[in-house]
């Protein structure tokens, strides 16, 4: 009887101790755990990030430069990649960096074209595809999301990411060596009210590179899938600040979004979330009890899609709170 006050306390310890993990996390567990990039996983190996002109993208090839790695930087814009590569060559020498300019709605013939490309650039081939490029998210309902927004978003997020990977794949295979790296969403996991075209388009993106992972692991081919929540930008990223509205709004920087992306690309993790709360506990909650994630999703869905044409605060808890509708 004696021991028992001391068990109790042990456990209330603990019990605090978790909680308040989770409360101020930026990230799920498993990735919290890991402390640091693996170096030795990416120097001297060849990345090829797409969408590499802005935000996360640039900010992944800064980083990563840094880390010694080999890159091949793509996106629309040929100007703009010119830019990153001269920030890049005055800042993180000595390292290698390629262009080459790529539009994902271009069609087959023409991503062959660059995936022989970016395999003649230098003598190993690519060893890591980071897939960051993605159609700007469209703020509509469900139902006021037009064909043209449809289109225009699965063919960047959806059709040529999963084109590129189907023809980047046969050359990763016959190495026996290769890894994927897909920037997804917390939209990838949970409803997005007022964002159901992109959290679509991510779903799908979650669906295709499980499934080959799954199909291919044995065979040597890695796969990583990011979703992050809400993400600061900033004028290091390249982009316009994000204007709060006043609202107390917590987002990960930009900057530790992309060092989360390359920790959990160099330890081999499968899916990570990366997000402050409320988002977190929302992902948690879909993921392993979908009821009460669903219940809860409803019950903010209208709010969040007024907040969003309002350009609001989309991730507050007073969300929750907002005066019901009628029928």
């Amino acid at each position: 009887m004696n021991l028992i006050l001391p068990i109790l306390s042990i456990f209330a310890f603990l019990f605090l101790f978790l909680l308040f993990k989770f409360v101020t996390a930026y990230g799920d567990f498993t990735l919290m755990s890991k402390r640091h990039v693996k170096r030795e996983e990416i120097e001297d190996k060849v990345v090829w990030i797409t969408g590499a002109s802005r935000g996360i993208g640039e900010i992944l090839c800064k980083q990563l430069a840094s880390l010694g790695a080999k890159l091949i930087i793509s996106a629309r814009s040929e100007a703009e990649l010119e830019r990153v590569q001269r920030q890049l060559d005055g800042k993180n020498a000595p390292h290698e960096v390629k262009i080459l300019p790529l539009d994902l709605t271009s069609g087959e013939d023409s991503l062959r074209e660059a995936v022989e490309k970016a395999e003649s650039l230098f003598p190993d081939g690519v060893d890591y595809m980071i897939h960051n490029a993605a159609f700007e998210r469209p703020k509509t309902s469900a139902l006021d999301a037009t064909e043209e927004s449809l289109k225009a978003t699965f063919n960047v997020n959806v059709l040529g990411t999963i084109s590129l990977t189907r023809l980047m794949a046969p050359f990763m295979l016959r190495r026996g060596r290769g890894h994927f790296v897909v920037m997804s969403s917390a939209a990838g996991k949970t409803p997005a009210p007022g964002q159901a075209v992109y959290s679509a388009s991510k779903h799908a993106l979650n669906g295709y590179f499980h499934t080959l992972r799954s199909e291919l692991y044995r065979k040597g081919i890695k796969v990583t899938v990011v979703c992050p929540g809400p993400i600061e930008t900033s004028e290091a990223s390249g982009e316009k600040p994000l204007e709060k509205n006043g609202s107390s709004e917590k987002r990960v920087s930009s900057e530790r979004c992309a060092e989360l992306t390359i920790m959990a690309a160099t330890h081999g993790l499968k899916e990570v979330w990366i997000s402050y709360q409320p988002v977190l506990a929302v992902m948690y909650l879909v993921q392993y009890m979908p009821t009460v994630g669903f219940w809860l999703m409803d019950k903010v869905g209208g709010n969040r899609v007024e907040a969003a044409a309002q350009k609001g605060n989309t991730y507050s808890l007073s969300l929750l709170f907002g005066k019901k509708k009628a029928a």
